[in-house]
């Protein structure tokens, strides 16, 4: 999107306002007087835009028409004047006031242009001069190249230069925690396999770490992904292997609980059998999955400390990492794997079954958007797609195959089906997102959180409040400046401003709920996605006792200063371990709690084409068909019968290769063998 010169003079006055220029202490006197517009690059706003929806960019262009119109002032009942035309502390006054507007809509285009601009200022750079704010935070930016994987890329993606036609067996759309192990597995048992997957392919020193540029490059919708109201933000990889390339490295196995009860709820007897645990052991192993990292980051060591104080328990995270060494490198590079891991040590899909299944001569073709799976006579017959080059030209790419196992993540998968004409009443439905709110806290030490193993540990006593299988998990999030700066409420220009530059003495646990009440992923006219999801007053109870959790674990740990995850920033304050205002958290469950009035995040999507023995609540049987097109698979995240309650990578892995292995065993799909199978599924669910 191309802004005109008027919007312009609107952003940059938005900038400013966000992040004003003002007086400070003298030996950081350039932070303080250094301006948003400074640092924000409006061409990369206008990027974002266009990776959303339709309807999302005409909403923004009215917002900025809005802003530029006498008007404005009936909506915070001030000067009848553009923004424009204000004074700065008008201008202020006015983001105050749409911050705890009574209009939904005010709320929202509030927190869109706050998490805009405060993420490209903080979280920008140059390869050159990095960003002039970061030394004031604390924040070292790009870690030297030392170490950094210098190597031609081990995979050999298609290069199609002209529309192109491919014959294969399997097509594999999605390359993440799902569609990597289903193209590995069964191109080394001998099958002709073709993976389309809409992100590039990067490898080694293509992940700069820096954080604007790698949330553009590696994540669905440029990292500015997010329900339709504005009220949770979406984490969601979209690059050659997917979540897997950007994720923590947490591989948690799926709890016992969870399990049992996707079998008897939902019909789907293999979660507890000895051959879906075969699955598990097989990915974890192909992942290397270990605990043996050298030592934890300054938040993770909080948590450990402050947990074990209050009894309660912890444990380690086990990891996908290999070859780790002791060395400073290794463990300052760990906490920058979010942005793609550019020292080899991840083992995600890109390392392992991605590379295992192009060395059985599976073929790749990265930055190919899919626009419908082809179907005739009820069986899927291949897809159609559409290849961008590194020109930028685009490049009409038709499959023709045998199956189709589509694995792109729990939003685009049911947008896909959706497009390609699938019409199951649950399809899309049932979305859950582990919705996450961070709780930070101030330390008289140094934190660095952005150095370590991102989540190394984890306290599970929350997991099951009140007799049932819901509750929240205490763990810790990847901290750079970007996120940090989005993550943490905005209150005026000097406050934020005041808290990004104690970042360095900044520790965060996050607080992430096993949802039981879900939302919905749907698509517009255009075939774009669209998500509805509103959290539900249970969810929230559960998620509040995590935060009261979360933020006296801080206290225990030695915090000094603890902040509520609520936009109007309850704040408490800590001695010796002891809250000193525990009035603030008793209160904090009876604040309003309507969307956009607090930061709501997710970086697990799960549940959409749901797995099951019941073909009229569930899109997808348990081998992984459909239910309703023949030979047309689903193998990722959004087959979980339920929310796993975990991070999801390693269930995900084991989902797929549970599948691959029925799709290396079995024939296509023909009537006589669809009406068996059939029969299979209803015996198994009895």
């Amino acid at each position: 999107m191309i802004f005109t010169e008027a919007q312009r003079v609107t952003l940059r006055a938005l900038a400013d306002t966000f992040i004003p220029p003002m007086e400070g202490p003298a030996e950081h006197a350039a932070y303080w007087q250094r301006r948003g517009s400074e640092g924000v690059d409006l061409d990369k706003i206008g990027e974002v835009l266009d990776e959303q929806p339709a309807g999302a960019q005409v909403e923004f262009l009215k917002l900025l028409d809005l802003l530029d119109t006498v008007t404005l002032g009936l909506t915070w009942f001030g000067p009848l004047r553009p923004f424009n035309y204000l004074q700065p502390a008008q201008r202020e006054k006015m983001l105050q006031s749409w911050a705890q507007s009574n209009l939904p809509q005010l709320r929202k285009g509030f927190h869109a242009l706050r998490k805009l601009f405060v993420f490209l200022y903080y979280g920008g750079s140059s390869a050159e001069a990095g960003n002039p704010v970061w030394e004031s935070i604390g924040y070292v930016g790009p870690l030297p190249a030392d170490n950094v994987v210098d190597m031609p890329k081990p995979i050999q993606t298609l290069q199609p230069t002209h529309d192109v036609v491919y014959d294969c067996e399997v097509l594999v759309i999605g390359s993440g925690a799902g569609g990597g192990v289903v193209a590995g597995e069964l191109a080394a048992a001998g099958h002709d396999v073709l993976v389309l997957e809409k992100g590039p392919y990067c490898h080694g020193c293509d992940f700069t770490q820096r954080e604007v540029d790698m949330l553009g490059k590696l994540y669905d919708g440029k990292g500015a992904l997010s329900t339709q109201d504005g009220s949770i933000s979406l984490l969601a990889g979209s690059c050659l292997g997917g979540g897997t390339t950007v994720n923590w490295a947490g591989a948690f196995r799926t709890p016992d609980y969870v399990l049992q009860e996707w079998a008897q709820e939902h019909m789907v007897p293999h979660f507890t059998s000895s051959d879906f645990q075969k699955s598990v052991d097989a990915v974890s192993e192909a992942l290397s999955v270990n605990t043996n990292y050298p030592r934890h980051n300054g938040q993770n060591q909080a948590l450990w400390e402050g947990s074990t104080k209050l009894g309660q328990h912890v444990k380690l995270i086990p990891r996908n990492e290999k070859g780790l060494t002791d060395s400073e490198a290794h463990f300052c590079g760990l906490g920058y794997s979010t942005m793609g891991d550019a020292y080899g040590i991840k083992q995600g899909t890109l390392n392992t079954y991605l590379l295992q299944a192009f060395e059985h001569g599976a073929r790749l073709l990265a930055d190919t958007q899919v626009e419908r799976v082809t179907i005739a006579n009820n069986r899927a017959t291949g897809a159609v797609a559409v290849h961008t080059t590194a020109t930028g030209q685009q490049v009409r790419v038709t499959v023709r195959a045998q199956r189709v196992v589509v694995a792109g993540g729990a939003i685009q998968t049911p947008a896909l089906l959706l497009r390609s004409g699938l019409k199951h009443p649950h399809l899309g439905r049932h979305l859950n997102l582990h919705p996450t709110v961070v709780v930070s806290a101030l330390y008289e030490q140094a934190m660095n959180p952005w150095f370590g193993p991102s989540m190394s540990v984890v306290n599970d006593s929350f997991t099951k409040l009140g007799g049932s299988n819901y509750g929240a998990k205490l763990e810790t999030p990847p901290a750079h400046a970007g996120l940090m700066s989005m993550v943490l409420p905005w209150l005026s220009g000097a406050q934020h401003k005041k808290l990004m530059q104690q970042a360095a003495h900044m520790g965060s646990f996050i607080v992430l709920t096993r949802d039981r009440d879900g939302g919905r992923v749907n698509i517009d006219k255009h075939g774009h996605v669209l998500v509805d999801y509103a959290l539900s007053d249970y969810d929230r109870a559960h998620m509040l006792t995590g935060v009261r959790a979360a933020a006296e674990i801080h206290a225990a740990a030695g915090a000094h200063t603890i902040f509520l995850p609520h936009g109007t920033l309850p704040t408490l304050h800590a001695n010796q371990g002891q809250i000193q205002n525990p009035e603030v958290l008793t209160q904090l469950p009876h604040l309003s709690w309507k969307p956009n009035q607090y930061g709501l995040y997710s970086a697990h999507q799960m549940s959409t084409c749901r797995m099951g023995g019941d073909s009229f609540t569930h899109p997808v049987s348990p081998t992984g068909e459909t239910y309703e097109v023949r030979n047309l698979f689903v193998a990722d995240a959004s087959a979980f019968p339920a929310c796993s309650g975990v991070n999801p990578m390693l269930t995900t892995m084991a989902v797929a290769h549970f599948t691959a292995q029925h799709l290396k065993t079995s024939r296509v799909a023909g009537a006589t063998v669809a009406s068996s199978g059939a029969s299979s599924l209803a015996a198994a669910a009895s």
